[in-house]
């Protein structure tokens, strides 16, 4: 999504929130968690608020008028209630009769909601220096997790890794072969952002950083003659990450267009832009991911940018066999969600095996 649609689409969001919603808002945004993220949370706030005025839960007129008292009083009977709402109601705008949404989306909507709890009991502060109330009806609703073993996850995401020799294959496919099938004007759109495209993507698969992470990226933050960028992790931490050399020259060539390309004056610090109206501006995340889809599709199988950091994380395991180094890598605070990866490349040395 564009950047300006998505500012806009917040606006809109804004306008009809509670005062307490729009400071968890200004917070947030302080923090900063990405506009993407906000723009979520705040549908899952209409969401929620949307349900508290039909339940009759408040006597509010909208939901712009839903007192705090409402939240400070909230049951844990109210927010089950709310969540079988969810789990029954008919899904909106879909062709069908099935009902109800997802667990995971059941289970984002529940984390937007402990997000703004946690704020208004703990982090925001009144004139007293207290918070606005202490009570946090969130603590008591249990969520449930996906069951699957780390052996099921780690055979559903092999088939979407690009490893061994299909990481530089990818961008070799991109730079060489995915050009040849298109149109001539399908040829001049892509063209005019190659380089770019090239280099977000070498980037993702030589560092493993997260999509947020890459497009959050400035000019100072990268380092090429130390194959290093300054990245924001989670929780507002800075970090340095290893680049890996082969996607040097990927964002070396990035760098030689960039500034004439999109039309760059000395404020446009994003490293990576997009031209919107002959206007230079930081590339969102939702592009990122189309593209990314459109390329690994044509190449072998559709995936997201989060893949490729699987990818990354993978091929590291494979070469040091360290849980320690590829945490690292990641900017996981354990070694515990890294267990995947052992389990990915033990399945390929098993497979290794049994060609012997």
């Amino acid at each position: 999504m564009k950047r300006e649609i998505l500012l806009e689409r917040i606006d809109k969001l804004k306008q009809i929130m509670p005062w307490y919603v729009l400071e968890y808002y200004q917070s947030k945004l302080a923090v900063p968690y990405s506009f993407t993220t906000l723009y979520e949370y705040l549908k899952e706030y209409d969401r929620f608020f949307s349900w508290v005025l039909e339940s009759g839960i408040s006597n509010a007129d909208k939901i712009s008028d839903i007192s705090l008292s409402v939240l400070e009083n909230m049951s844990k009977k109210d927010m089950e209630s709310f969540i079988l709402y969810l789990r029954e109601r008919p899904l909106l705008n879909a062709n069908t009769t099935k009902q109800g949404v997802s667990q995971t989306t059941i289970n984002r909507t529940l984390s937007a909601l402990s997000s703004l709890y946690k704020y208004l009991t703990e982090e925001v502060e009144n004139d007293q220096g207290e918070p606005y109330f202490y009570r946090n009806v969130m603590k008591k609703v249990s969520t449930k997790k996906k069951k699957e073993t780390l052996a099921a996850r780690a055979e559903n995401i092999k088939q979407k890794l690009f490893l061994g020799d299909e990481t530089e294959g990818f961008l070799t496919y991109i730079d060489q072969e995915y050009p040849q099938q298109l149109s001539n004007r399908a040829l001049s759109s892509f063209n005019k952002n190659k380089e770019r495209d090239l280099a977000i993507i070498a980037l993702l698969l030589a560092s493993g950083v997260r999509l947020s992470e890459a497009v959050n990226l400035d000019l100072r933050d990268l380092n090429l003659k130390m194959m290093v960028i300054d990245v924001t992790r989670k929780g507002s931490k800075r970090d340095s990450v290893n680049v890996a050399v082969f996607a040097k020259p990927y964002l070396e060539n990035y760098l030689a267009i960039r500034n004439q390309r999109y039309k760059t004056e000395k404020t446009d610090i994003a490293l990576f832009l997009t031209l919107y109206r002959g206007v230079p501006n930081r590339i969102d995340a939702s592009s990122v991911e189309k593209m990314v889809a459109k390329y690994s599709e044509d190449f072998k199988v559709r995936v997201t940018p989060h893949k490729l950091r699987h990818t990354l994380a993978t091929r590291l395991y494979d070469a040091t066999k360290s849980q320690v180094l590829v945490s690292h890598q990641l900017g996981h605070a354990s070694t515990q969600v890294t267990d995947l990866y052992t389990h990915i490349v033990n399945d390929e040395q098993k497979n290794a095996l049994d060609s012997l």
